[in-house]
């Protein structure tokens, strides 16, 4: 009876069925998991990662902080980054806006995008940005030089957290990267230069 199964037949099946099945989670895992750290760390702060805010904070503290700004290119990426200045000092509370120029010194446009982290990582919690270019691709043309603002403040609950009281300092720091023109841009340099 060749449609009878064996017990080592059944056996087997099983194996193979939970195998697939593992894998299946494993790659449904690997899958979620870049989304789900990345909204971790938003949500706690974890890694340095800020908040955004919606406005300005409704508080504003006599003591001040100061707000470092670095900037740094990936491996790949030819535009020359820098911050305007390299650090200010705030009120804990108020809107400070600060700005980084971005150069590209290429002879053809080049996007790119910004990924960015606070240090120390615990004060990620309390660092809220209000606007900021790292939200959107930014498409730099050939020689374009700009600059480009962040405006935040850092939230009054940090002196109220044992892990961030007493910070004197925090620093900003952004990394752009080389990303692919998108289709549309592409489609309106080709009809710019023609």
């Amino acid at each position: 009876m060749s449609g009878d199964l064996t017990p080592r037949n059944q056996s087997n099946r099983n194996v193979v069925f939970g195998l697939l099945g593992v894998i299946t989670v494993m790659t449904a895992m690997a899958w979620a998991s870049v989304p789900l750290y990345d909204w971790f760390c938003r949500v706690t702060g974890y890694g340095g990662t800020t908040n955004v805010a919606a406005g300005d904070s409704n508080t504003i503290l006599d003591q001040t902080i100061i707000v470092r700004f670095d900037a740094n290119t990936a491996i790949d990426m030819p535009w020359e980054f820098r911050p305007v200045v390299p650090h200010m000092e705030l009120r804990i509370g108020e809107t400070g806006m600060a700005f980084y120029e971005a150069y590209n010194p290429t002879d053809h446009p080049i996007a790119g995008t910004a990924s960015y982290n606070v240090a120390p990582f615990d004060a990620g919690l309390y660092f809220s940005k209000i606007a900021c270019f790292c939200f959107e691709e930014q498409i730099l043309m050939p020689g374009e030089r700009v600059e480009m603002p962040v405006t935040f403040f850092v939230d009054p609950e940090i002196v109220n957290d044992p892990e961030t009281v007493g910070t004197p300092a925090i620093t900003l720091s952004y990394t752009f990267h080389i990303v692919d023109l998108p289709e549309d841009d592409l489609a309106a340099l080709d009809a710019a230069t023609q």
